[in-house]
């Protein structure tokens, strides 16, 4: 059962939309506080090749879930660099299986995925917005790395 609403998630989305850049600065410090190694997966994406520009992309990924976590008024815990690494690796080999099989396999499996995803939520709000960001860019191969790290933050907080 999702603990991140659609209507939290939608509450969250519209702060984030309303933030000055200040005010998403002292967002950015609480998550710093609160998580980490998240605000990590974002700052590391430059040493991979993502260009700054690109990185906001994902930056505002971040602070909508951070916003939505918050908003859910549940407490927590901090998500390890341990956490994230076992989440980004079972993600690309989910992906890798996935991609593997014909068509119709694929749908399938792909809609598994999704129906047993715990913020089935906020999976679909990062996948809305990365198909919408990925429609707007110049396609790089630096970009799997910044689609891998955002399914990462939903499936850590899952």
């Amino acid at each position: 059962m999702s603990r991140i609403s659609i209507d939290t998630l939608k509450v969250a989305t519209l702060k984030i939309q309303a933030m000055d850049f200040r005010q998403k600065e002292l967002l950015l410090d609480e998550i710093y506080q609160n998580q980490p190694h998240m605000l990590g997966l974002v700052l590391v994406q430059q040493k991979l090749g993502v260009s700054l520009e690109k990185i906001d992309f994902l930056l505002n990924i971040l602070l909508n879930c951070f916003q939505a976590m918050k908003d859910s008024g549940l407490k927590w815990s901090k998500i390890t660099e341990d956490e994230i690494d076992r989440q980004m690796n079972r993600f690309v080999a989910t992906v890798n299986f996935a991609n593997d099989l014909d068509n119709s396999l694929q749908n399938q499996s792909i809609q598994q995925y999704a129906e047993g995803h715990q913020e089935i939520a906020l999976l679909a709000y990062v996948q809305a917005e990365t198909e919408s960001w990925l429609k707007r860019i110049k396609p790089e191969e630096s970009d799997k790395n910044l689609i891998i790290a955002a399914m990462t933050f939903v499936n850590c907080i899952a």
